[in-house]
């Protein structure tokens, strides 16, 4: 049985891509995910105890500046100039880093600082609406471009107290951290994308094995198996791919020893009934010169026998014929001839009335002219028992590859889904193409085009018909013949 052979463009499963990049892909992002879920985790809880801590401490101080300091000084400064002449922003810059506005209404302000000019306007509005309450607040803002924490209060009244604590280093500090955590996360990125191939590798190992030992038994190869290891449900998958393997083996190796049986059937009855038809030949030869002296139902009766008679040698020949290629035993016999004198010789014993057109120069090539005869005369025979009478159109040419012959004829044709099967054996298409013929003349002919080295196709002619392909291969054109030889002529009997 013959084993057809996948494309040469399969791609293998074991080639980097498809379900191993997934694979590697979707590992990599599982961990790019966990990676950016904790760095925001770590971010978010850094940058809250950083800016508590912050705020914490500012509202101690602003506390003891607003309960302990303020009060203290007598008597209490009732003016902006009055705040700056007394001791309080020196006690104030005292105990922290720390700028004060203090906002005694009415535009009356005392800054501490010519960076703070302007800053009061600046002011978070709802940390003013809460220190106007009377309550402690604050606010975390940018004041000329600086980033800053203000903390406000008043004691009972004026002066509104806001005290502006620099937050540049915890602004610092989470910028260091954000560097830290995006290279730590590259880095868990670029490791984890290594160690995912090396894991998608492994796995996928397997799934390499049995798309190897797939394509090996897609190409004839029954023997191939996959390598089983494990537990798992790869393994349970190459265990069950063995089995399907073992199951087709042993279907295959019945069905070729079928088929084996069935050509030596075919091969030994062809060759049995081979003597005894020559006998039924060379009788049927003897009767047929007497049949015009029988009365007419005996006439009939003896050309019918004729006839059949000679349609059962066809036959048998040509079952010999098939017996010899499942054999193996054809060989090719190449010789260098004009491809156009030779067409135009089997043509011309063949189906003088076709239509020939060859080129005007010689077309050298190296064949075999029975073969070719065989091919050539089987199409012919064809056209001219199922188109009876219709025009038929052979022509020769040259390609680039080779050398094309076609034959055209302007029969009834064959349905679309009969083409496939032309050259199938003991195929017949429908009714109006089926005559007395037993299926085996197309087949016959593609496999001597395939001994040849050319192809035998089919296909549809415009406006009814078929039209048959015989392509010749490269090799087959040669350089002119030698001392200008025309080329074989055929016996009209080849």
């Amino acid at each position: 049985m013959r084993q057809a052979a996948g494309p040469r463009t399969a791609r293998r499963l074991g080639v980097p891509g498809g379900l191993r990049t997934r694979l590697a892909l979707t590992l990599v992002a599982l961990v790019a995910l966990t990676v950016a879920g904790i760095g925001l985790g770590v971010y978010a809880f850094v940058d809250a105890s950083l800016r508590s801590s912050m705020v914490a401490e500012a509202r101690r101080q602003a506390n003891f500046d607003l309960s302990v300091l303020l009060p203290a000084e007598n008597p209490a400064p009732a003016t902006a100039a009055q705040f700056a002449a007394s001791g309080l922003p020196a006690a104030f810059q005292f105990r922290g880093d720390v700028k004060t506005i203090a906002d005694y209404g009415h535009g009356d302000v005392y800054v501490s600082d010519r960076l703070l000019a302007g800053a009061l306007d600046e002011v978070d509005p709802g940390l003013r609406s809460i220190v106007a309450s009377g309550q402690l607040g604050y606010a975390w803002q940018e004041v000329n471009g600086r980033s800053v924490l203000v903390v406000g209060g008043r004691l009972g009244g004026p002066p509104d107290l806001y005290l502006f604590f620099d937050a540049r280093p915890v602004d610092e500090a989470l910028g260091q951290l954000r560097l830290g955590l995006a290279g730590a996360g590259l880095l868990a990125v670029l490791l984890a994308l290594v160690t995912a191939g090396i894991i998608a590798r492994g796995i996928l190992r397997p799934v390499a094995a049995a798309g190897e030992a797939a394509r090996r038994i897609a190409t004839g190869d029954l023997h191939a198996r996959v390598p089983v290891g494990g537990r798992d449900e790869l393994s349970a998958l190459a265990t069950e791919m063995n089995r399907m393997a073992d199951s087709l083996q042993a279907t295959v190796t019945r069905l070729e020893e079928a088929q084996g049986r069935n050509r030596q059937f075919v091969a030994d009855v062809a060759h049995e009934l081979r003597t005894p038809l020559a006998a039924l030949v060379a009788e049927a030869s003897l009767i047929e010169p007497a049949l015009a002296d029988l009365p007419p139902d005996a006439r009939r009766a003896g050309e019918l026998l004729a006839g059949d008679v000679r349609r059962m040698r066809t036959l048998v020949d040509d079952l010999l014929e098939v017996s010899r290629f499942d054999a193996q035993a054809e060989r090719p016999a190449l010789q260098d001839v004009d491809l156009g004198h030779v067409i135009g010789s089997i043509v011309a014993a063949r189906l003088p009335g076709a239509a020939l057109t060859v080129p005007t120069a010689a077309l050298p090539a190296s064949t075999d002219p029975r073969r070719l005869d065989r091919i050539l005369g089987n199409l012919l025979d064809n056209a001219r028992e199922h188109a009876p009478g219709a025009p038929v159109e052979v022509s020769l040419s040259r390609i680039r590859d080779g050398a094309v012959v076609t034959v055209a004829d302007r029969g009834p044709g064959v349905p679309a889904a009969a083409l496939p099967h032309l050259f199938d054996r003991f195929y017949k298409a429908d009714a109006s193409r089926r005559g007395g013929s037993s299926g085996l003349g197309l087949a016959i002919a593609a496999e001597h085009a395939e001994l040849i080295g050319g192809s035998l196709r089919a296909r549809p002619r415009p406006g009814g018909g078929l039209v048959f392909t015989l392509r010749l291969p490269a090799n087959a054109v040669t350089e002119p013949l030698p001392g200008g030889d025309p080329g074989v002529i055929l016996p009209q009997d080849a």
